[in-house]
């Protein structure tokens, strides 16, 4: 628990983070990046570049002050980020350099304002949560068949392009089986390493297959560069350099966005956007395999239908289960794209037009780019859904957008 003594401080330091938390964030990435390069290979570089990561913990760090005495509020935010963490290798000992620099940051950016007081204060309460998740991180680890940051070796058996940019690569072990269980929705981290491997980075992508097949599969969309968002390095090095029989290092799956396909019969809504589709078409194929007779909606949106990705799956889907109904919205419909998936709309998705009369008292799981899952948040909120049945994969600043 807080002490007395630090409360005023961090209580004060809302409106002030809320002014300069981006300034002290990407303070505390450059300092912490610059006297310790090796920990490059723990954040994606790219949202470095564009600015995401830094507004990300941003946020978290506003929302954990803002947040700090309501457990109940930072309870499923405090998950999350374990498990992110997990994914990445994330030790006790990187907790000290965090601290150090995050502090740092704070003199650097406040100047004669970050009085001795003040970041005794943030010295303290970054502790609590530190300690908290180291705790829940080692937990977390003992359920994993390795230790932390340690990488399984899987092979690509099979390759399969699914659209014009996301591609599938089927994986198991090296002598054949599956590489281990997961629940649909959950990822695992692909590690990639450059120049010998001095350069290294990991990226988190979604298992998109059943629970019940004998691999795991991700579905990697192709990375462009794009305005401020750079070339994806790994992302295009998995689609040009990788084929059958080359081996991924791996770790096992984690994500605590995930369904158990046997544990209901509730209706189930699934909503995604784009690559936003991979973990959902992983809930979809193992209730397909494990529950076909539960009532399933699913509804997608992309640019184009010649974008959309999966279709075999959902073919398969639609044949198999006798409940499903679907759902596709394009924002262009191009002339002889199209496909007898489900019922098709041009233009945004929008909840008025999906099953009113099943929302209310269904589970409903959401994928896809950030701006489309908090308008589909807001939507589902203004037709009387409880919030508590709302699930969403979030990876940047949306995830606290509860909070703030």
């Amino acid at each position: 628990m807080l002490s007395a003594a630090a409360r005023p401080y961090i209580d004060a330091s809302v409106p002030v983070l809320r002014e300069h938390g981006l300034a002290i964030t990407s303070a505390f990435y450059n300092n912490m990046l610059t006297k310790h390069p090796h920990l490059t290979n723990l954040f994606n570089m790219g949202n470095q570049a564009n600015g995401s990561q830094q507004q990300s913990l941003a946020s978290a760090v506003f929302a954990y002050a803002a947040n700090i005495d309501n457990a109940a509020a930072l309870g499923p935010v405090v998950k999350r980020i374990v498990h992110k963490h997990a994914a990445v290798g994330i030790k006790p000992e990187h907790y000290p350099i965090v601290g150090e620099h995050l502090l740092g940051a704070i003199k650097e950016v406040l100047g004669d304002a970050a009085s001795e007081e003040l970041l005794n204060a943030w010295g303290e309460a970054y502790w609590l949560l530190a300690d908290t998740l180291i705790e829940e991180e080692k937990n977390l680890y003992s359920t994993t068949p390795t230790t932390p940051g340690a990488l399984i070796p899987l092979k690509v058996v099979r390759k399969v392009k699914e659209s014009e940019y996301i591609t599938s690569f089927y994986l198991q072990h090296p002598n054949g089986g599956k590489p281990g269980d997961f629940l649909p929705g959950q990822y695992i981290s692909v590690d990639m390493q450059f120049n010998g491997g001095r350069n290294r980075q990991i990226r988190q992508y979604s298992l998109s297959d059943s629970v019940a097949a004998p691999w795991w599969r991700i579905s990697v969309k192709r990375e462009i560069e794009d305005g401020d968002k750079p070339r994806g390095r790994l992302s295009n090095w998995l689609h040009d350099d990788i084929d059958v029989d080359d081996i991924l290092q791996v770790t096992p799956a984690f994500g605590d966005f995930a369904l158990d396909p046997i544990a209901s019969d509730t209706p189930l809504v699934l909503l995604s956007a784009g690559v936003g589709i991979t973990p959902i078409i992983a809930m979809l194929n193992s209730v397909r395999d494990l529950a076909p007779q539960r009532p399933v909606y699913l509804a997608h949106a992309a640019r184009y239908p010649s974008w959309q990705s999966h279709r075999l799956d959902l073919q398969e889907a639609i044949s198999r289960m006798p409940h499903l109904k679907t759902m596709f919205f394009y924002e262009a419909l191009t002339e002889g794209a199209l496909h007898n998936l489900g019922e098709t709309h041009q233009g945004l998705m929008e909840i008025k037009l999906l099953w009113p009369d099943i929302l209310e008292n269904a589970d409903i799981y959401m994928c896809g780019p950030q701006g489309f899952m908090q308008s589909q948040r807001e939507q589902l909120l203004q037709a009387g859904v409880p919030a508590e049945r709302i699930h969403r994969e979030v990876f940047g600043p949306d995830l606290l957008d509860h909070l703030l």
